[in-house]
């Protein structure tokens, strides 16, 4: 299993490399120069504020959290996943506030690859709600196969929508002349941050049983003292028996 998990993660890893050249020069042929009002430059920035809090952040820490519950037991494993269900109750929420405020305060000709992946993944985050609700019981016959719908989805779900949140730095600084610089360079360093955070986890058990964590190796030299060193075991002094004389004992 931990095989077919580093299989689809260097896949997923791939079509992320493969397909954000792609969508950035679509993003930028698409999006027509024209001048925005201040209100309407405001509604885009709180929109992008929204899709990043809700796609760049709570979406993928929901996934690190709950990848911190596999080795819990008790009350410690029920407190992570309840701190995986906020996290992804508020990011579906967050995600909904900014598709209903591009519906309202935006044009939605869906003519470029931005909105076109972002209707997707707003139909998308409902679904995956909607699975982790309808989770089945553990040792059920239906439990692998919903275990690795929600996890296929969930993962598909915050690659897209780290790169659709890509698109829209592109686009706005294309269409408002904004200087995205430095939102993409924050954002990439947040993103490579929570990558090396997710495959620490892997290793994190493997870097304890080596012994590199202070305080999980045990002493190897242990001092016996002097007394226990000098004692000697004393045969006790057992008398011949005949073999034939035990049997008449």
């Amino acid at each position: 299993m931990q095989i077919f998990h580093l299989l689809a993660s260097l896949s997923m890893l791939l079509f992320f490399i493969t397909v954000i050249p792609f969508v950035s020069c679509s993003s930028h042929a698409d999006v027509r120069d024209h001048k925005l009002s201040p209100k309407k430059k405001s509604d885009v920035a709180l929109h992008g504020i929204l899709l990043w809090v809700s796609m760049g952040l709570l979406g993928p820490l929901g996934i690190l959290t709950i990848r911190m519950s596999h080795k819990e037991e008790g009350g410690k494993r029920k407190v992570i996943f309840y701190l995986h269900l906020v996290l992804q109750v508020l990011s579906v929420l967050l995600a909904t506030a900014g598709a209903i405020m591009s519906i309202k305060s935006f044009e939605n000709s869906f003519d470029n690859n931005h909105q076109r992946i972002g209707l997707a993944l707003y139909a998308a985050v409902w679904v995956q709600a909607v699975i982790g609700f309808l989770r089945p019981l553990r040792g059920s016959k239906r439990r692998s196969t919903w275990y690795f719908l929600h996890w296929l989805l969930g993962t598909v779900i915050s690659l897209v929508g780290i790169i659709n949140i890509y698109t829209g730095l592109n686009a706005y600084h294309k269409r408002l002349s904004g200087n995205a610089r430095i939102w993409t360079i924050l954002f990439t360093a947040q993103i490579s941050f929570m990558a090396f955070f997710y495959l620490f986890q892997d290793k994190w058990e493997y870097i304890q049983k080596q012994g590199v964590i202070l305080g999980n190796t045990e002493p190897t030299n242990q001092v016996i003292p002097q007394s226990d060193a000098q004692k000697v075991l004393v045969p006790e002094a057992c008398s011949k028996r005949n073999a034939l004389r035990n049997l008449f004992d």
